[in-house]
């Protein structure tokens, strides 16, 4: 069933475990995703990035990912990634999505603020939840900051703001890692005792089992996978028979790839159960 990101990072907290969000980019990554969430009777987060809001592959993919998710018993949230403008977020919303993210971390910490008490402000009204960014976090292939969150810059961002989710530089970044990250779980631990936002970890794809549990032990309750959902789907697809002709039927290891992977993920943040 379609719910909204707030229940499901309530859930994550009280289980003191984190939900997944994984990008998807087709109906197949979708179709994996979803899978693996109903064999994990796991409450996942589905959402694709800006540039598919303001293209025209949001249009043709929302709706059987609302429709997917309506006939399914397990709790899902459909989200807006790092929306680049307040354009990609008003779409967002139109096609369906019950939270955004509004990004914009790379700005100087008072227009970053002003961008987001603006979107909170009509996306609250439509009940519609959000997350935000503070603390920019970059590209892997750059390097990985090693630059935090402030604390007290994140008590007033979100007591100003009002955002349910927070993504925090702590050191991840997105892409794929030269070198396994080095995540900073005393900061994560102090972020979450200061503020009443969910924390959420970008940058998963990469970061060793043993640091992901310290950081979800530490406070993190939202986990994005967004490369590695690629790398799972598209090692399949160059693995499958050229011969298959179907196009269906060519597709059906992929969808197996990805499902494998987000069962695998589900189970590490202890998002497994978490439906019940």
């Amino acid at each position: 069933m379609l719910t909204n990101m707030r229940d499901l990072l309530a859930i994550a907290e009280e289980r003191n475990c984190a939900i997944p969000a994984f990008n998807v980019y087709n109906g197949e990554t979708a179709m994996g995703i979803i899978k693996a969430a109903e064999e994990a009777n796991a409450c996942v987060i589905l959402q694709m990035y800006s540039r598919l809001f303001t293209s025209e592959e949001a249009e043709f993919i929302s709706p059987s990912i609302l429709a997917a998710a309506q006939r399914s018993p397990v709790k899902f949230c459909f989200h807006l990634d790092h929306g680049a403008s307040d354009e990609a977020v008003a779409r967002a919303i139109r096609y369906g999505c019950t939270s955004v993210m509004r990004d914009a971390s790379s700005m100087p910490f008072e227009e970053n603020l002003a961008i987001i008490k603006n979107v909170t402000r009509f996306a609250h009204d439509l009940g519609i939840d959000v997350e935000a960014e503070l603390g920019h976090i970059g590209l892997a292939k750059d390097g990985v900051s090693a630059e935090y969150t402030k604390v007290d810059e994140a008590v007033r961002f979100v007591e100003e703001t009002g955002v349910e989710a927070l993504a925090v530089a702590v050191g991840t970044a997105h892409g794929h890692y030269k070198q396994a990250p080095v995540i900073a779980v005393e900061r994560i631990r102090e972020l979450h005792d200061a503020i009443p936002a969910a924390l959420v970890l970008h940058g998963g794809s990469g970061v060793p089992d043993d640091q992901m549990v310290a950081a979800i032990k530490a406070g993190i309750r939202k986990v994005n996978f967004g490369t590695d959902v690629c790398l799972a789907f598209l090692d399949a697809v160059h693995e499958v028979d050229r011969s298959i002709i179907g196009v269906d039927t060519y597709m059906k290891e992929p969808v197996q790839a990805v499902k494998r992977f987000a069962l695998e993920k589900i189970r590490l943040l202890g998002a497994e159960g978490t439906n019940a």
